[in-house]
């Protein structure tokens, strides 16, 4: 099972999406802050009182109602942020006036090493964050993008800054799926090699008579693979169709 990271951080990290109109976003957003390992959900004002029960709230969910079962909802954003001692707002282009505009890779570690309980705070999908809810905020977080078109959908923006953030604090193991006894040993690879050999002569491709280096540049080719056990009963395969025609 891949580990996972303990950190204080983690249980005082909070999501609050603002203003959202589409229940498929706050299903999508609760399934993003799960993957990464986060369950503080709360939304402020969103479009439909019920949205957390809806039916396509919870199918974008996907494996994700839990954290949907444990979200709030509330009616202002300073209601939303109690208990968080640093806000990062998200903005797409930086502001005339307000907090310094970061961006989250080299900014989280320094959030990390200060202790800070962090609240994410993403506006509308129309409209985006308010003036005065971005005033509220310490930093304006701004994802790097493709000059021209930095154009993120909710749920997507929720996916980044969680990874970021994880990252941050400590990234989960990836569970190696292959084991060592999968890989071919020397001795298969040779026995595919002189199989080969064989086949490669009966074809008329290999003269025995003049060899040249053909079977020690296949060698080399099969030692670049690091081939599986799977890989060599496939070529062995192959050499056996071969001889039967």
């Amino acid at each position: 099972m891949p580990h996972s990271p303990i950190s204080s951080a983690t249980c005082a990290t909070r999501f609050v999406l603002v203003g959202t109109s589409h229940p498929g976003n706050v299903g999508a957003a609760a399934r993003a802050m799960k993957v990464m390992g986060f369950a503080d959900l709360v939304l402020v004002q969103p479009r439909f009182a019920n949205v957390l029960s809806m039916e396509e709230t919870v199918a974008m969910a996907s494996g994700a109602a839990d954290v949907l079962t444990r979200a709030r909802i509330v009616d202002s954003v300073p209601e939303a942020l109690e208990g968080i001692s640093h806000v990062c707002a998200t903005a797409m282009t930086p502001r005339d006036f307000g907090p310094p505009t970061r961006a989250p890779r080299p900014h989280f570690p320094e959030l990390v090493a200060a202790g800070h309980s962090v609240a994410f705070v993403f506006g509308s999908e129309r409209y985006g964050l308010s003036n005065d809810d971005v005033y509220r905020a310490h930093t304006c977080l701004s994802i790097p993008t493709a000059p021209g078109y930095g154009s993120l959908n909710l749920a997507q923006a929720v996916q980044v800054v969680a990874y970021e953030w994880r990252q941050a604090l400590g990234s989960f193991d990836v569970e190696e799926r292959t084991k060592a006894s999968q890989w071919a040993d020397a001795v298969a690879v040779q026995g595919a090699l002189k199989h080969w050999e064989e086949v490669l002569v009966q074809v008329g491709f290999l003269d025995p008579a003049a060899p040249k280096k053909l079977m020690p540049r296949l060698q080399q080719l099969l030692n670049r693979q690091t081939l599986t056990t799977e890989e060599i009963h496939i070529l062995r395969g192959i050499a056996r169709a071969v001889q039967r025609r």
